[in-house]
């Protein structure tokens, strides 16, 4: 198994190049991050947009877990396709959970894996934008785990929402995963600049971009509360 340090837990190389005695086992750990991310309230903290992008760039090497593919596009495609599939399931669960137990979870208290206030976040987002919140969500860090249980809460329309999880899980997927692959092969082939050798700054640069309308909203909620 790779040599572990707590700091992995937040760098997506770490899960895509996974493996246990030799044997590579990346995808699957993308898919069940994937799912985690959006299924269990626990996941909030992992390396969702970051990974997706540079599963794109190692695209070959994830698919090749599980089979060879000749064709860089089918690759991309079954990678994107399976991340989807992942992200779709994710949300279902989520879902049946929140309407299962959300008299629990606004009466649980705080833990290191789950914090209230971003399901109370979360449930004020969801109420300001209806289904598509569901859509909106899926880009945003720690909304989109809790989306799809707030929508569980409030009973939304299960072919609403499943509408809405299909959509936003394929946009979501199919959206990260082509701009990395094909964001790197355009850029290595026009400019001989190989993102590889720049994963540190293209990991910071998602996370700023990704949580930037998340921070810049609490910032406005917290001025108008000192008002």
């Amino acid at each position: 198994m790779n040599s572990f340090d707590w700091k992995n837990l937040i760098d997506p190389l770490f899960y895509i190049h996974f493996d246990v005695n030799g044997i590579k086992l990346g995808i699957y750990i993308v898919l069940f991050i994937v799912f985690a991310e959006t299924g269990l309230f626990a996941g909030f903290f992992l390396p969702g947009d970051s990974l997706l992008f540079l599963a794109g760039i190692y695209n070959r090497e994830l698919i090749e877990n599980i089979l060879f593919i000749d064709s860089d596009f089918m690759n991309v495609m079954l990678l994107s396709s399976l991340v989807a599939l992942a992200g779709i399931l994710g949300n279902m669960i989520g879902y049946w959970f929140g309407s299962k137990s959300g008299y629990y979870l606004y009466n649980k208290q705080d833990t290191f894996w789950f914090k209230k206030k971003y399901l109370v976040q979360s449930k004020d987002f969801f109420e300001r934008h209806g289904g598509r919140a569901i859509i909106f969500a899926r880009f945003l860090p720690i909304f989109r785990t809790f989306a799809p249980i707030v929508a569980g809460i409030v009973s939304m329309e299960k072919k609403k929402f499943m509408f809405y999880n299909i959509v936003s899980s394929l946009l979501w997927s199919f959206t990260l995963i082509f701009a990395g692959h094909y964001l790197y092969g355009f850029l290595l082939n026009t400019y001989q600049i190989d993102l590889k050798n720049h994963i540190e700054l293209i990991i910071i640069g998602l996370v700023v971009l990704t949580l930037s309308p998340v921070l810049l909203k609490f910032a406005k909620k917290t001025k108008v509360t000192e008002e």
